[in-house]
């Protein structure tokens, strides 16, 4: 059997969102094996303009595509942008799933979203239990768009034998995350208030919510891997979690990056922000079985490579998104 650096040979990748925080380091890992790989703009190419995805495949002809371009933010811009938090993420994958179909592209593989969950999912959640209710309000709009992508994967192997893989990730966190406020998640947003106050003499910061919720962090390096793993090896349309197997509440989140950052302060908890999910955790078993994937970063290790990031990149991590 060739080696998966073998594999790459003589075949091309186009990465959609290959400039942003994932897409850059799947981008680094494909490269690195041999492949050909193309990481359009949305400049060059807006996805969400019927026509576009098409032309785009036309002029890369590529042998397997890798959607990572998405439209996300943290709970703050949830509430306030859901429209476009739908309709440009339906779009985008629409237009790449039937363009990847009329091109004869070898493989499509597509990312979902650990929002796509019902709010109160039974943890550790299981693939089988994403039809089981509507997802946490603040993430609906976006999960929901991913599941269509999902369906319409599903639907297009059926009646035209279309090859995919379908990954749900959960919370990523890494070196080259989003720091600017407007779109930061939880990690980013609080290194950058921890080490801010730190620099400050603050005596406290505020944080959303109560602290309960708990969710569960991916370290970006071990998402790559497995996104090109299933570019390698996997066709179905079965969707397949990517976890750390490590539930953590945001209290301690919080708590951990204060000390990873150095800083002494108080964290108050604001209660009249919302907590998001009660519960995140999934079940990363299939995962195992048909990638032979499993996360390998440890999260206070993550932690201290992305705060040493952010330190030495300030400009690029708090730059306004387009």
């Amino acid at each position: 059997m060739a080696s998966m650096s073998e594999f790459w040979s003589g075949r091309s990748v186009v990465v959609t969102g290959g400039n942003g925080f994932l897409g850059r380091v799947v981008v680094r890992l494909l490269t690195e094996k041999g492949a050909s790989v193309a990481a359009p703009t949305h400049d060059e190419y807006d996805l969400t303009v019927p026509g576009r995805a098409d032309v785009m495949l036309k002029a890369f002809a590529p042998t397997h595509v890798i959607h990572l371009a998405a439209r996300v933010g943290g709970i703050g811009y949830n509430q306030v942008a859901p429209a476009p938090l739908y309709l440009d993420n339906l779009m985008m994958g629409t237009h790449i799933i039937e363009a990847t179909r009329a091109a004869g592209t070898e493989k499509t593989v597509l990312l979902g979203t650990v929002c796509s969950y019902p709010k109160f999912t039974p943890v550790p959640f299981k693939e089988e239990s994403l039809w089981d209710g509507y997802p946490e309000e603040t993430n609906a709009p976006y999960g929901i768009a991913k599941k269509a992508h999902l369906v319409h994967a599903q639907v297009n192997h059926a009646q035209y034998g279309q090859q995919f893989a379908y990954l749900i990730p959960t919370n990523l966190y890494g070196p080259g995350d989003k720091f600017h406020p407007s779109v930061s998640h939880v990690i980013p947003a609080l290194i950058k208030k921890c080490i801010e106050a730190k620099e400050n003499g603050d005596p406290f910061i505020d944080v959303w919510g109560t602290g309960s919720a708990s969710r569960e962090y991916l370290y970006v390096e071990d998402a790559a891997a497995a996104i090109v793993r299933a570019a390698e090896s996997h066709n179905g349309t079965e969707p397949i979690n990517l976890g750390s197997d490590r539930e953590i509440t945001i209290r301690e989140t919080a708590e951990t990056i204060a000390r990873v950052t150095g800083y002494a302060g108080e964290l108050k908890w604001d209660s009249t922000k919302p907590d998001g999910q009660p519960r995140r955790r999934i079940d990363a078993h299939r995962a195992e079985e048909l990638l032979g994937w499993k996360a390998a970063m440890e999260f206070s290790e993550g932690l201290a490579h992305t705060v040493q990031w952010y330190l030495e990149n300030r400009e690029q991590a708090e730059a306004a998104p387009r």
